[in-house]
C-alpha cells in the first residue's frame, strides 16, 4: 500500500457482536491500526493511547479502528477490561492484514515466524490513503496520528 492508493474496503465483526465496513465510514477520516495481539503490553498501551484521545478524534470527525487476528471474543474482553473507547476489529482470518500489507514475517529473540506488523493508516473522507506509519512505535503515536488528522481536516 502507498499514499494516494484507495484503501481496500473490507467488513468484519467488531467487539460487542458488530461488524464495520470501511465503505460505511466514507465522508469522515478514519485512522485504521493494526496492532499484533489483544491485551498485551504494547498492544494494551497503544490502544489505551488511542482512547485517551477519543474525544480529540471525534471532534476532528475521525473514527478510530484497531485491527488483529484477534477473534471478537477476545476483543470483547479486551474492550471491556480496559474501558476502551476505540472500535477493534477482528481479521481472524487474516483477509485485511493480507491486502494492507501488514502481515509477514517477523523475528524475536532469534526465532522467525509470521505476525502482524504494528502499523497504521490514515484515510480520508473519499476512502484514500493519506498517510501510513509502517512499524510503529507505540510511545508518542496516537498523538502523532491526532496531529496528521487535524491537519488533514484544518484543524489547529
Amino acid at each position: 500500500m502507498n499514499v494516494e492508493d484507495q484503501a481496500p474496503d473490507f467488513t468484519a465483526p467488531t467487539q460487542n457482536g458488530g461488524t464495520i465496513s470501511l465503505s460505511e465510514l466514507r465522508g469522515q477520516p478514519v485512522v485504521l491500526y493494526f496492532y499484533p495481539k489483544a491485551d498485551t503490553p504494547g498492544c494494551t498501551q497503544e490502544a489505551k493511547d488511542f482512547t485517551e484521545l477519543g474525544t480529540e478524534f471525534e471532534a476532528a470527525g475521525a473514527k478510530v479502528l484497531g485491527v488483529s487476528k484477534d477473534a471478537p471474543g477476545k476483543l470483547d474482553k479486551f474492550g471491556l477490561k480496559y474501558d476502551l473507547g476505540v472500535t477493534l476489529v477482528s481479521d481472524a482470518e487474516g483477509d485485511i492484514c493480507e491486502r494492507y500489507g501488514v502481515w509477514g514475517e517477523k523475528s524475536m529473540y532469534g526465532k522467525k515466524f509470521m505476525g502482524i506488523t504494528r502499523a497504521t493508516f490514515l484515510i480520508d473522507g473519499q476512502g484514500t490513503i493519506a498517510r501510513i506509519w509502517p512499524k510503529v512505535s507505540v510511545k508518542g503515536h496516537a498523538e502523532e496520528v491526532l496531529a496528521a488528522v487535524k491537519e488533514m481536516v484544518g484543524q489547529p
